[in-house]
């Protein structure tokens, strides 16, 4: 979603902020901005609707010059896409904020700044806060008294980077419920929304926490206070993540980069973490194994793609682990009357580790009597990983396609390793467990092998370049593969794709089957195989077009309107991770063929911070 960056340094901010903004456009946008207070102490903007190269034309006929600034991209929430709506915002000529996240009382407080003559020119909430900071600053002189005292009135959420000409040495940021990060320079500070944002000038962080409010001055001082208004040391961390991380690399897209590098980073999750026979269940925290041994029931939550891995997960927890598991959409979760059995884990899914609906369930559920709680993320130092009791880090690296891969396939073999170690501490079956790790083992060789394959799917790409409409089907663990093959397809080609558990076929979806629609299925050599057959007859009988992922060992024929790719063998219990690849690559393809925007789908954010 939206992006910040700010910078108080001894050289011009203008290209430092213009270069975070370019770095955060995979976070999904529809205008920039940038403000920068001059020498002679005058506050410059610039801003223009659209992508951050019209920002960058306006900025080469009409350059700022200065020593601090800020800069945002913004995600339309209150207010349609324009320049007179986009960040950063202003009262009058003395103080600019930039603002990520959703003010909920924004309409009473724009009722009561209304009635103090403020004038607003914008639909948005935080020019609310604009205001608001204005009138603070106003009755304090002081800009971090002012941002504390105006943050005190704000409902929602909000990550807030603030300055005024009157102190126009100092940023000064604020955050509850979005992240905000501090880099830490050579007598230079910055504020960012995404530490990639800030790659180019440190590599060394400070995680805010939530209500921390911080000031950033002159000669790199970085001054945080949390909500008691207490001085704090917030620790500094080194970014693990070299700044190639965010450059395509050769590749055309980002997307395609982070499909090929998967087995490098399921190799990565799995280091450190697997002996010859088990898992490791300390790799969860020193804690882990006394929790493990009190867990009865687990209820992971999760949203979008984690949500498909999180259901993926539910097949194996049940299966291995013979634990008894509810998988649900954090958006819903906690608008219910939850019941939490005795002996329940609480399991989050996020790569990001901000994701707002998420960390809103881990809040609500830390009131509900869980036995413990345990965050799967791809993001040190993030809400999620600070929050919760016990943590698990994929390594998936930054993921700047909005359409999520490595992080994906990263969550599934983190699960299976929760999976093996709650299997363990509850009496797994120790050559299922040691079949599985040789298995794990063997992961990112045999996806190499499939991403060989790229080729042949991306000449079967070019049947759907002029349909409208797809069907995946997938029986057991590979009804979610198939969820997460549609929700690739429509992501980013556009195409309206939706998938069924195969066996549900006759109650409804068989009537949608016809030469026009193409049936997309995924066929492990598994125990459902033969019933799986069945069900793809079915579809040959209604004139439907098939395509068939299927194990090599799987014995099905491609006859006419069947296209079978086959792919190598793999132990069932891994096979979810495996046939995601090809799902990956054909929605790529396609999307190729169709010439949408592979990175940064229409509509779509990456991290989603409001709710």
């Amino acid at each position: 979603m939206c992006g910040i960056v700010g910078a108080v340094a001894k050289r011009n901010v203008q290209g430092i902020l213009l270069e975070g903004l370019k770095r955060l456009e995979y976070r999904g946008y529809d205008s920039a901005g940038m403000a920068i207070l001059s020498d002679e102490g005058r506050l410059n903007r610039q801003r223009a609707a659209g992508k951050v190269a019209m920002l960058e034309e306006r900025l080469e006929a009409s350059p700022l010059a200065g020593h601090v600034g800020i800069a945002h991209t913004r995600w339309a929430t209150h207010g349609r896409p324009s320049e007179h709506n986009a960040h950063p915002h202003q009262s009058g000529e003395s103080l600019a904020v930039v603002h990520n996240g959703i003010i909920e009382n924004h309409e009473t407080l724009r009722d009561e700044l209304e009635g103090q003559g403020y004038v607003f020119t914008s639909e948005t909430d935080t020019e609310v806060v604009a205001h608001l900071l204005a009138r603070e600053f106003t009755l304090s002189q002081d800009l971090p008294t002012a941002v504390r005292n105006a943050v005190a009135l704000l409902e929602g959420a909000y990550a807030l980077a603030v300055v005024h000409k009157a102190q126009p040495d100092m940023i000064v940021g604020a955050r509850k419920g979005s992240p905000l990060v501090v880099g830490v320079g050579v007598e230079e500070a910055f504020l960012a929304s995404d530490p990639l944002a800030l790659l180019q000038v440190t590599d060394r962080f400070m995680y805010l926490q939530e209500g921390d409010v911080v000031c950033l001055a002159p000669g790199g001082d970085i001054v945080v206070h949390d909500t008691a208004g207490e001085h704090q040391k917030r620790p500094v961390q080194t970014f693990e993540h070299g700044d190639g991380a965010a450059s395509k690399e050769g590749y055309r897209h980002f997307m395609l980069k982070e499909i090929y590098e998967q087995p490098q980073v399921i190799a990565a999750t799995l280091e450190g973490r697997l002996s010859d026979r088990h898992v490791l269940v300390n790799s969860f925290g020193t804690e882990a194994e006394p929790l493990f041994g009190q867990v009865r029931q687990i209820h992971v939550i999760a949203c979008g793609t984690s949500y498909h891995a999180g259901m993926v997960a539910r097949y194996w927890l049940e299966k291995y682990a013979g634990v008894p598991t509810q998988v649900e959409v954090a958006s819903e979760y906690r608008y219910r009357e939850v019941v939490v059995p005795d002996g329940t884990l609480f399991v989050t899914l996020s790569q990001s580790g901000e994701t707002a609906d998420t960390l809103a369930a881990l809040r609500f559920a830390k009131e509900r009597g869980y036995v413990g709680s345990l965050a799967i993320c791809n993001v040190p130092g993030s809400s999620l990983v600070r929050e919760s009791d016990l943590t698990l880090m994929t390594q998936a690296g930054p993921e700047i396609g909005v359409a999520s891969t490595k992080a994906f396939t990263t969550q599934l073999v983190a699960l299976m390793l929760l999976t093996l170690s709650l299997g363990r501490v509850r009496g797994m079956d120790e050559a299922d467990e040691t079949r599985i790790v040789q298995s794990l083992r063997a992961l990112p060789r045999l996806i190499g092998q499939v991403l060989a394959l790229d080729g042949d799917i991306e000449r079967l790409s070019t049947e759907f370049a002029e349909k409208h409409h797809a069907l995946f089907l997938g029986r057991g663990a590979h009804f979610p593969i198939a969820l997460e093959g549609a929700l690739k397809l429509k992501e980013i080609s556009y195409i309206h794709a939706e998938a069924y558990p195969a066996g549900e076929l006759k109650h409804g979806p068989l009537a949608l089957v016809d030469s026009e629609m193409p049936v997309i299925s995924v066929a492990p050599n598994d125990e459902l195989l033969d019933k799986l057959k069945s069900n793809l007859q079915e579809v040959r009988a209604r004139g439907g077009e098939l395509f068939v992922f299927a194990d090599e060992q799987a014995n099905l024929k491609e006859s006419e309107g069947v296209r079978v790719l086959r792919l190598p063998h793999v132990d069932d219990a891994l096979a979810p991770i495996l046939y995601t690849l090809p799902l990956q690559l054909l929605s790529y393809h396609v999307a190729v063929l169709k010439g949408t925007d592979v990175d940064q789908p229409r509509n779509l954010a990456k991290s989603v911070t409001v709710e």
